[in-house]
């Protein structure tokens, strides 16, 4: 199952819950994305690059024991705030969890709704990324 995805989704929203404008939002987007580790240097190849951001985006993907773990940079703080976001759900889940628990805590904080197209655009293809990843994780 994906009960652990469910519940950081829970924890998201919490976060979000009695935000009083978008730009609280936007505000603890960018914090969210100021407190990723840092990306290794030698990461930033095309390869890691997702495509479809408005922005330079790096996605690194680790399979340790059967769970994915991901590492995100971007030169954009809501870039990097929006992929925040989504591997605080995802990174420690199992493929099958990636796959098949939607991101709904997205829409019910309110972020889809305030977003620029193309900043939604970035963000539906990071975690299209993430769902590759794990299908060449169920495949390997």
């Amino acid at each position: 199952m994906y009960d652990t995805c469910i519940k950081k989704q829970s924890e998201i929203k919490a976060l979000f819950k009695g935000l009083p404008s978008d730009e609280a939002k936007y505000a603890k987007i960018i914090d969210l994305g100021k407190a990723l580790p840092a990306f290794p240097l030698e990461a930033k190849t095309p390869i890691n690059e997702v495509k479809g951001c408005q922005s330079i985006m790096h996605l690194l993907t680790n399979k340790e024991e059967g769970k994915l773990y991901f590492q995100a940079e971007s030169d954009a703080l809501i870039s990097k705030g929006l992929a925040a976001l989504l591997i605080a759900v995802y990174s420690g889940e199992s493929p099958e969890a990636i796959l098949k628990c939607p991101p709904t805590y997205l829409e019910e904080i309110g972020i889809t709704a305030s977003l620029t197209p193309n900043r939604a655009n970035g963000l539906y293809s990071i975690h299209l990324r993430m769902k590759q990843e794990a299908l060449k994780a169920l495949i390997n």
